[in-house]
């Protein structure tokens, strides 16, 4: 069984306040773009000798790292905790940059709930899937339906979210990602907390030419001053006719959003990830 874990946008940021537990609250909208990994599991034959009941192959962008610390083999042990699940092999091809703020490791965490629950017909239901997911990260459990959302806390806390006349269909998003590394620790450590004097969700329920003014992510400040170059692409996007540009998450990934379809990204950002596409 196939499936295909989509990356998301932010759009506006805002850090509220430091939490007892360490983590921090925020307020965002989350928003679904059409840029996916892919993600299939199958049965694992019985003779099969796997050290290991969920068989993880990684190929594809961002094939590094520990396939047993992937949130996909974390989602199957999670579940296998509470359901009795078969061997399975799991092939997950990325497409998705990592460390870009498009929450690529958290849709395939989730995405890999919503499939064992599919295949296995486990009966999870939505509202358990999130609780489920929540545990994996906390932008986890928006990828369980994947439908925009107003979120706080953690970023686990979602309600309904929606955009100028409902959403944002019928715009064009263009995704620019240079090759910079931005820790997400690192970003929060120099973030300055702080109550908006005007709620994202609010800001982004209006006409999409007033969220130039009002719609922030807190992160820009610290991270464009540490890395100059996503400032720069902020500007170009803008420059090239963008409604709205931002950057997703903590970063590195900005993106333009447009009335028309951008010029080539690829000529006009040299050296980067780039996606575009009609939302």
């Amino acid at each position: 069984m196939l499936t295909f874990p989509c990356a998301k946008i932010n759009l506006g940021l805002n850090i509220t306040s430091k939490r007892p537990d360490g983590y921090h609250n925020l307020e965002t909208v989350f928003y679904p773009i059409p840029l996916t990994d892919a993600l299939e599991i199958k049965h694992m034959d019985p003779d099969f000798p796997s050290d290991t009941p969920c068989d993880l192959k990684i190929t594809g962008n961002a094939v590094d790292g520990d396939e047993q610390s992937n949130l996909v083999v974390r989602a199957y042990r999670l579940l296998a905790q509470d359901f009795e699940l078969p061997r399975i092999h799991a092939h997950l091809v990325k497409r998705i940059p990592s460390q870009a703020g498009l929450g690529g490791g958290s849709a395939d965490g989730a995405f890999m709930i919503r499939l064992l629950d599919e295949r296995f017909r486990l009966n999870i239901g939505i509202a358990e899937m999130e609780r489920y997911a929540a545990r994996l990260g906390s932008d986890c459990a928006f990828f369980i339906t994947a439908e925009p959302s107003f979120a706080t806390g953690r970023g686990e806390i979602l309600e309904p979210a929606d955009g100028p006349k409902g959403n944002l269909h019928g715009y064009h998003i263009a995704v620019v990602k240079p090759p910079v590394a931005v820790s997400t620790a690192e970003a929060f450590a120099h973030v300055t907390c702080r109550q908006p004097a005007k709620s994202c969700r609010d800001i982004v329920r209006q006409p999409i030419d007033t969220w130039k003014d009002e719609l922030v992510n807190d992160f820009e400040a610290s991270v464009f001053q540490a890395h100059p170059v996503l400032a720069q692409i902020k500007r170009k996007l803008y420059d090239s006719g963008a409604v709205y540009a931002a950057m997703s998450g903590s970063g590195s990934a900005l993106y333009g959003i447009y009335r028309h379809e951008p010029p080539t990204l690829t000529e006009a950002f040299p050296d980067c990830f780039t996606f575009g596409a009609l939302l």
